[in-house]
């Protein structure tokens, strides 16, 4: 009797084993669902045979419809059209300040809601529908339930970003495998760790444009592992923005100030056409407002000449937080359908001084990278590499003196877990608030506040006896939990970080360039307020004394005392560090005598009522 194979050795797991995991790619302006068959990934399609599913929803009077079909109301039902509802998530509504046709509805510091003909709805249900839709594709082609999915995020979205893509996964009923960044899953698809026959480790730049997010990593393989040395990007910029300067450059052609929303939707269509043409082209017509302007590749090129150069900024800037320079690259990899343009692949061209790698199809290279990472988790494939994301901005704590204390360094690989201890400021403190930050400044106040918490129910004890653990652990997806636990009693507070709102561009690019730019000014912030706290604890503590035991000073010795302690605690009103720590050299001479008085004091009293044979015969 004749065998008949069913799968190749290694391939595929016995079939009642055999998983369905899918990988998607939720981009700005096309979606897309991969998945692995036969040990080989492949994008899935419609019935209609279509591998991009444009990222828009139309609510009509009656129905909802998804993609190309809702793509044709774009100008005739704009308001009801959602387009790049990406870029809306997890930011808050006075963060959005592009042009845009849709009644946003809601709190400003709040993710905002689109008032549509079906009532009002988020970006998270709205991307939920699209993540539904791609689900019922996958379903439909592989004819059995999908078990569970790896989506992916820009890697510069933050933790209110990716908890905003999880929930829309999770009201889509998707099982969540992990949130991958898009760069990241690029290098996957590559099969950059194939490689690792090679001695010596090799760097790999992914540069990632698309539709509305700017992404660029650095990307080490070494010893099967992945690991992202650093990354950076834009969440708001990509190539809507293209189109938008395209549309600038056609106002100020036709002499126009403003548009009105359907003229706006009208020439971001002309001008995404034009830069698409343009790829083949060496001049192609933009047919704008019933007129027609030529746009060649030389004014194509000054054009957005502004948004490349952003991009390639973020390059050199991850290049110095990788220390790593251009001949320490082995190859760049291009990722999103912007880098279609020549103008963005001859820049790339220009930067690294080599060749980028695009023989994947840009478009469907995240979704192959999440659908290879989807098998492997859900546990089809032996493959042994590992991957290793990073966190993009530090996260800490706040201490005395409105200071960060840093518990993960941003670049830190994910999943980790940080636990430092803490104790109480002041006698018989029983509650502790705890005050998560992220950013890369030395003073709360220049950093972004992600949310508070209290720890009830500390034992008073004497100030600093209390051991307060903190943790910091951020998952493979980048989500962030804290929790503080007081050692002796077992008392615990935790806080999952939910912002109601993420970090807009232009904050995240803020975080990071401060950081470098006031790195000496906040060195010598930290030191003073380092210093001052010390001193008030020194003043706290010598007050408690004086109260109990002033007898022991002459009264001479106890108006220099307190002579002194009325000089430093004028000193601590000011700036002056050298003033503030002269004031606390001034103030030991006359506390150490007094320490003394009290120690030789308390050695008297336990020593009270003993003879010296008692001593002898206690060690015989």
């Amino acid at each position: 009797m004749a065998l008949l194979q069913i799968a190749e050795p290694g391939q595929s797991s016995a079939p009642h084993e055999h998983r369905i995991a899918i990988g998607i790619d939720l981009g700005t302006t096309h979606s897309l669902v991969a998945t692995v068959l036969s040990g080989k990934a492949k994008v899935l399609n419609d019935e209609q045979g279509r591998v991009l599913l444009p990222s828009i929803v139309h609510y009509a009077d009656q129905a909802t419809q998804y993609g190309d079909e809702a793509k044709a109301f774009m100008i005739s039902d704009p308001q009801n059209t959602i387009v790049s509802v990406k870029r809306f998530m997890g930011r808050s509504k006075a963060n959005i300040k592009f042009q845009h046709p849709y009644t946003l509805v809601g709190e400003d510091h709040q993710m905002p809601a689109f008032e549509t003909n079906h009532g009002r709805k988020t970006p998270v249900e709205i991307s939920a529908e699209i993540l539904k839709h791609l689900k019922e594709r996958a379903e439909s082609s592989l004819q059995n339930p999908i078990n569970g999915a790896v989506i992916t995020v820009p890697a510069y979205f933050d933790e209110a970003q990716r908890q905003a893509t999880r929930d829309a996964a999770q009201l889509a009923g998707l099982n969540v495998l992990r949130l991958l960044n898009e760069p990241t899953a690029a290098a996957v698809a590559y099969g950059l760790d194939q490689e690792s026959n090679l001695a010596s480790d090799r760097n790999y730049v992914i540069y990632d444009l698309g539709g509305g997010t700017f992404d660029v990593s650095i990307l080490r393989f070494t010893q099967g592992v992945f690991e992202v040395l650093a990354t950076g990007g834009h969440t708001a910029l990509g190539g809507d923005d293209l189109d938008r300067l395209i549309v600038k450059w056609a106002k100020k052609q036709l002499n126009i100030e403003t548009l009105d929303n359907s003229q706006h939707v009208h020439l971001i269509v002309a001008a995404r056409k034009a830069k698409e043409a343009l790829t083949d082209a060496e001049s192609v017509e933009l047919h704008a407002l019933d007129q027609v302007l030529t746009l060649d590749r030389a004014t194509f090129e000054d054009i957005i000449k502004v948004a490349l150069d952003k991009t390639i900024s973020v390059c050199k800037r991850v290049m110095r937080d990788a220390k790593l320079e251009l001949n320490d690259i082995q190859n760049v990899v291009l990722v999103g359908g912007s880098t279609r343009s020549y103008a963005v692949q001859k820049a790339v061209r220009e930067v690294f001084n080599q060749e980028p790698l695009c023989t994947i199809n840009p478009d469907e290279v995240v979704a192959i990278g999440a659908a290879i990472t989807a098998d492997q988790l859900i546990g089809n494939s032996k493959d042994g590499s590992l991957l290793l994301d990073v966190t993009p901005l530090s996260l800490g704590l706040e201490t005395m003196g409105g200071l960060v204390e840093r518990l993960i360094s941003r670049n830190t690989a994910i999943p980790v877990a940080r636990r430092q201890e803490f104790t109480t400021y002041q006698d018989g403190q029983t509650a502790m608030l705890i005050h998560v930050v992220q950013g890369e400044r030395d003073l709360v106040e220049h950093c972004r506040s992600l949310g508070r918490f209290v720890l009830h129910g500390i034992p008073p004890m004497t100030a600093g006896q209390a051991r307060i653990e903190v943790t910091f652990q951020v998952d493979a997806d980048g989500l962030l939990t804290v929790s503080a636990k007081e050692t002796t009693s077992g008392v615990h507070a935790q806080i999952d970080i939910k912002p109601s709102y993420g970090l807009s561009d232009s904050d995240t690019e803020r975080l990071l360039i401060d950081g470098f730019k006031f790195a000496e000014e906040d060195k010598n912030l930290r030191h003073l307020q380092e210093t001052k706290v010390e001193a008030q604890r020194e003043l706290e503590a010598l007050t408690q004394a004086l109260k109990v035991d002033a007898n022991l000073l002459s009264a001479e010795q106890l108006v220099a005392l307190e002579q002194t302690k009325v000089e430093l605690e004028q000193q601590l009103s000011t700036t002056n560090i050298e003033a503030i720590e002269e004031a606390v050299q001034q103030l030991k001479i006359h506390s150490d005598a007094f320490a003394a008085a009290r120690m030789n004091q308390h050695i008297d009293s336990a020593l009270k009522g003993t003879q010296l044979d008692d001593w002898s015969n206690s060690h015989k």
